[in-house]
């Protein structure tokens, strides 16, 4: 009888990490989210179609994402979307697009397993943020609606806050910086109340 595989995020058993953290500099994993990177024209039939099947339109303004009831549509470029959602498998996503664009020259593909997702929460989250990004973070100017591309200290990382108190935010980066990113997070919240284990 073969072994059953088990798919294991690239933060598997950091909850212990993660629950040491205050409670103004929450941490937590949001693994396995679907991701498909999506080409389109979002003003043409490929990009109708595209949002017909997700159920929000496409972002047309640059370092926005637009969110609907399943799916979030990140804008990466004039033509480039990151689809992400939580409803359905990669590969459905992935042909469910790729059906839509690819009669109007566009393109679909799965890359679920590039990316993983923190959810930094808390009053002091903002404040950690700054420590290593140097985009203005404020909520006036970046509050719901925004998504951009950005460094957050040493890895890129698409960065979307999800309030408009600067107190909650979505942070997705790329598999292999994930541990990276999670130690450089835990070591720059220490200062709001960490007790070094």
């Amino acid at each position: 009888m073969a072994d059953t595989l088990v798919p294991l995020s690239p933060l598997h058993g950091w909850d212990q990490k993660f629950s040491e953290l205050p409670e103004s500099v929450s941490l937590t994993e949001e693994p396995f989210v679907t991701m498909v990177d999506l080409w389109v024209d979002p003003a043409g039939p490929g990009g109708s179609a595209a949002s017909n099947i997700l159920g929000v339109d496409l972002p047309t303004t640059p370092s926005t994402c637009i969110e609907g009831d399943a799916a979030t549509a990140i804008w990466l470029g004039p033509d480039e979307f990151l689809i992400t959602t939580r409803s359905q498998a990669p590969e459905e996503v992935e042909a469910q697009l790729r059906s839509a664009v690819t009669p109007h020259g566009g393109a679909a593909i799965d890359v679920s397993a590039q990316r993983t997702t923190l959810r930094l929460r808390g009053t002091h989250a903002r404040d950690v943020l700054a420590k290593g990004c140097s985009i203005d973070l404020h909520p006036k100017v970046f509050g719901p609606g925004a998504a951009v591309q950005t460094m957050l200290a040493l890895a890129g990382v698409v960065l979307i806050p999800l309030d408009s108190t600067g107190t909650d935010y979505r942070i997705l980066v790329r598999s292999s910086f994930a541990r990276y990113l999670a130690e450089w997070l835990i070591d720059a919240a220490e200062e709001f109340g960490i007790v070094p284990v």
